[in-house]
């Protein structure tokens, strides 16, 4: 952190002296010079801000993100394997690592939930800028009349805490079945009781992993989400008895919607938070997320105060 502001204040230096000196000898090319290391300079600047903007007490860790579809069967079960799609692209465009830990397919397209882990530093200071619903338009594919339908996803994310902080967790207070996997996975996921589900008795979270072949390590995964899943719950019902939860943070239900992707009758995606309108919107369903991301950041202040992040 020292370093980023000691680079900050040795190239602002460096930009008024070339500055000064274009100005003393009205030289065009050390007006380029000039404007590029006051170009430098600003990069360097914003990397302070938004590092200021991931502050908060959890932002450093990795993040579970999960995704569940709204009323609409098929056409939100297709939307929001569209939104997994898109979170695991912005992952690998950021040399995260991200792995599918659960996904439940749906009848005849999409999924009915699934949840990833993008697993590196500051994963989940990004993501929680993506907690809530997200609302798509498109002429459906499914649809033999081709109408436009309105689809709805939500998203939620958690900070993946590993082993970092203590999470009691009695033996008495689970749940856990055992069952097979379902949909494409090989001969031996279907054929054995490898799926895990695992229910927090106490609080009714349940937490299942089906994506491994060895029941272990889907019992392993399955364990890590609900470490992440009890933190939360505890953090957010520490807030709640102390009457101090924070007026930044929104409720995570179908009305409260945070971006639109609208892909017909015109083509654009809106954040409603920010109001940020990014036309190209094969890119942002592609993964790229960054200019949302840290408008939203930007906007709220960062750390603590954000959504999805403890106050």
């Amino acid at each position: 952190m020292i370093e980023r502001f000691e680079g900050a204040e040795s190239a602002l230096e460096d930009a008024q002296a070339m500055v000064e000196l274009a100005q003393e000898a009205e030289d065009e090319e050390s007006g380029v010079e000039a404007e590029s290391l006051v170009q430098k300079l600003a990069a360097k600047v914003e990397q302070i801000e938004f590092a200021r903007m991931l502050s908060g007490p959890n932002d450093r860790f990795g993040a579970l993100l999960s995704v569940n579809p709204g009323a609409g069967g098929t056409e939100s079960q297709d939307w929001a394997e569209m939104l997994l799609r898109m979170y695991m692209r912005w992952g690998e465009r950021h040399d995260y690592k991200v792995e599918l830990i659960e996904r439940q397919a749906g009848e005849e397209a999409g999924i009915k939930s699934a949840t990833i882990s993008v697993s590196g530093e500051f994963a989940f200071g990004y993501l929680r800028a993506e907690v809530g619903v997200h609302r798509l338009v498109r002429i459906s594919p499914f649809d033999a009349q081709s109408r436009r339908h309105t689809s709805f996803a939500s998203v939620a994310v958690y900070p993946d805490i590993e082993d970092e902080v203590t999470v009691d967790i009695n033996d008495d207070d689970l749940k856990i079945d055992f069952y097979r996997a379902g949909g494409a996975g090989g001969q031996h996921v279907n054929k054995t009781e490898s799926a895990v589900r695992i229910t927090h008795l106490p609080t009714g979270i349940v937490v299942q992993c089906q994506n491994e072949r060895s029941q272990h390590k889907n019992k392993s995964q399955a364990m890590r989400v609900l470490r992440a899943r009890l933190y939360e719950h505890e953090l957010a019902k520490r807030e709640e008895e102390m009457s101090e939860i924070n007026a930044a943070k929104k409720k995570i239900e179908w009305g409260s919607q945070i971006r639109s992707y609208v892909l017909a009758p015109y083509r654009m995606v809106t954040d409603i938070r920010t109001e940020l309108k990014v036309g190209n919107v094969d890119a942002v369903l592609d993964g790229d997320l960054d200019q949302f991301i840290q408008a939203y950041l930007l906007a709220e202040g960062g750390g603590a105060e954000a959504e999805g992040s403890p106050a």
